[in-house]
């Protein structure tokens, strides 16, 4: 078996440690000061709007049909795209969330509320990436000679690109 899928595993690992750190803000709410938690959960949010979405949307747009091409039905990756729909549904409400971070009512409820999409977007992203690592990559590596991977990782790039975000 081929690796032709060995610069989609490189900017998965490149992910990682900003997914981790989504579990580590979740972690500090209620511990961290008010104007530190704003900070972290701000970082957070410009990671997933501007390089965890445009993965996405090249993922939604490029990689998913080739997925669909060798399985034989484009539908074979609607689970995948309805993970992309409630990620984008929790960064909704996150970025709605921490507005009110440094307010005197953020209380226990908010707090909770942060805390529970942090932690969702969290486990709902590395469970989204080991899919497509476990079962999607490995089709791509046997049904994609590297020229093809090479145009699809080209495509993948400049949608990444032209909405401003990084491939690694």
């Amino acid at each position: 078996m081929s690796d032709v899928t060995g610069t989609l595993r490189d900017e998965h690992a490149s992910l990682a440690p900003r997914i981790e750190q989504l579990r580590a803000v979740a972690d500090s709410v209620g511990e961290a000061p008010p104007l530190t938690l704003r900070r972290r959960v701000d970082k957070a949010y410009d990671f997933l709007r501007h390089d965890f979405f445009p993965h996405a949307l090249a993922e939604e747009q490029v990689l998913y049909p080739a997925v669909g091409k060798i399985l034989g039905t484009p539908l074979a990756t609607t689970t995948m795209s309805c993970d992309h729909a409630e990620i984008s549904r929790l960064v909704r409400q996150l970025d709605s969330s921490r507005g009110g971070i440094t307010d005197s009512d953020f209380n226990t409820e908010k707090a909770n509320d942060l805390r529970r999409v942090l932690y969702s977007l969290y486990g709902l992203i590395k469970t989204h990436l080991a899919k497509e690592e476990e079962v999607y990559f490995p089709l791509l590596d046997t049904g994609l000679s590297e020229e093809q991977a090479h145009e699809l990782f080209h495509k993948m790039a400049q949608i990444v690109d032209d909405l401003g975000g990084t491939t690694k």
